[in-house]
């Protein structure tokens, strides 16, 4: 079948703004999205830049807008499009050129949250253990893989006027450290997110958990911290 892709296309050091190119490739309808932009930029395009690695829904690298939704360019079939499909970058971030953006901003936030277990206690002979129930409490959460859909999709990130927030991917992964039965700085964690710019910025629009590739209820734990940081008080 014959798609048609509309593109985002910008180099911010050698134009002023953006436009859009729209490419026809012949696709069968199970390639992935993901798929056409490769062979865009092989036999069309070489200059078209995007980013990629698996291609299985695993790295998250794919991220970007696809006609006005965020998600993983490497799980949406062709199938899934009758009309021309609309690509663009994740919002939010700055972009460095065409579907690339520049996320710093995001890593910065993700790591404001201290995201590694801390313990106080002399480290045991072997491993520090954890029943199953345990571990399946914050089991969904480690499903994140950072493509950073929900963060772009949040409308509290897209307000500059809240743009500290950290956002929903950072959150998820504060939960999961937060409810991890070996972590032994609940209390400190529990400070860190009782702030405005923590978990405290959320909004509950439920957008990060409508773009979620890997399906985390990411609103409902968000929620949780939230009644974590509510009994602490």
């Amino acid at each position: 079948m014959l798609i048609k892709l509309k593109v985002f296309r910008f180099d911010p050091e050698k134009e002023e703004k953006p436009t859009y190119q729209t490419f026809e490739i012949e696709a069968d309808p199970m390639d992935r999205l993901l798929d056409c932009l490769n062979r865009i930029h092989w036999e069309q395009d070489p200059t078209l830049s995007f980013r990629m690695s698996c291609g299985h829904g695993v790295c998250g690298s794919d991220g970007m807008r696809i006609n006005g939704i965020c998600g993983l360019a490497c799980q949406k079939l062709v199938k899934s499009f009758k009309e021309e499909v609309l690509i663009e970058p994740l919002p939010v971030f700055k972009v460095v050129k065409d579907l690339v953006v520049d996320l710093g901003p995001f890593f910065e936030k993700y790591n404001s949250i201290k995201p590694y277990l801390t313990t106080k206690t002399s480290p045991p002979d072997q491993e520090r253990k954890q029943s199953p129930e345990e571990h399946k409490i914050f089991e969904e959460a480690i499903r994140c893989i950072l493509c950073a859909c929900c963060t772009a999709s949040c409308p509290v990130n897209q307000n500059k006027e809240t743009e500290g927030y950290v956002g929903p991917a950072a959150l998820v992964r504060a939960f999961r450290y937060l409810f991890d039965s070996r972590d032994e700085a609940s209390e400190e964690r529990v400070a860190l997110l009782d702030q405005k710019d923590g978990a405290g910025g959320c909004q509950t629009l439920w957008k990060c958990t409508e773009v979620c590739p890997k399906e985390i209820p990411v609103t409902k734990q968000i929620g949780r911290i939230k009644k974590r940081i509510y009994d602490a008080r």
